[in-house]
């Protein structure tokens, strides 16, 4: 990895710096390949990959074994036919009209364009259980709404730039919505609490 892309974040982590979401799921799973022991969480984000150190004197030599890692070239897309998790869809959001409307397709064709090839988990945030997917059909990529809502219901599913994702709990929101799904994506009760982590591929269906 290329060491100007490390940076010290404060002194008990470091910074990586990613030049896309796809180059951030290539580094995350090279990092959980390699396990540092140094590293107690990885963080990963739109553009950058937070690392969690046991304490100040990791830094030094974990920028080091950082600069030695391989980073295999991954993209979202699913090259393997695997898909890890299906969300049934019904597609009947507020703004799916407008969303045909601005990418120039019909409703039909904006369903396809989402239900055509699984979407790839980039990273989590906004919310728990919140996932922003990326690796979709790029007709969908749509601007966030000019006045967010004040209160969007669980299970809306929209879009946003390069991003598509499922609100996990009743929320504010500019995403643009285009259905809405029964899937639980934050449950506390679950061995791994979110049902989407990074790396995974999400089929959406409509039903």
């Amino acid at each position: 990895m290329v060491s100007d892309a490390i940076r010290d974040y404060g002194d008990t982590a470091l910074l990586l710096v990613c030049e896309s979401t796809d180059e951030v799921l290539a580094v995350t799973a090279a990092l959980n390949e390699a396990r540092i022991p140094a590293v107690l969480d990885i963080v990963p984000a739109s553009r950058t990959v937070l690392l969690e150190l046991a304490g100040p004197r990791d830094q030094r030599p974990t920028r080091q074994r950082l600069s030695q890692l391989r980073i295999e070239p991954t993209t979202a897309a699913n090259a393997d036919g695997r898909v890890d998790v299906t969300i049934d869809l019904v597609y009947d959001g507020a703004d799916l009209a407008e969303v045909a409307e601005l990418t120039g397709l019909d409703t039909a064709g904006v369903i396809h364009a989402h239900t055509a090839a699984p979407w790839r988990v980039g990273f989590g945030g906004f919310a728990p259980g919140f996932a922003y997917l990326v690796g979709g059909d790029p007709r969908l990529q749509v601007p966030r709404r000019s006045e967010p809502r004040t209160k969007v219901p669980a299970g809306s599913v929209g879009l946003a730039g390069e991003f598509s994702g499922v609100y996990p709990r009743e929320s504010p929101g500019g995403w643009q919505l285009i259905g809405r799904t029964d899937a639980v994506l934050w449950d506390v009760d679950r061995p791994q609490p979110a049902l989407l982590t990074p790396g995974m591929r999400v089929q959406f269906r409509a039903v």
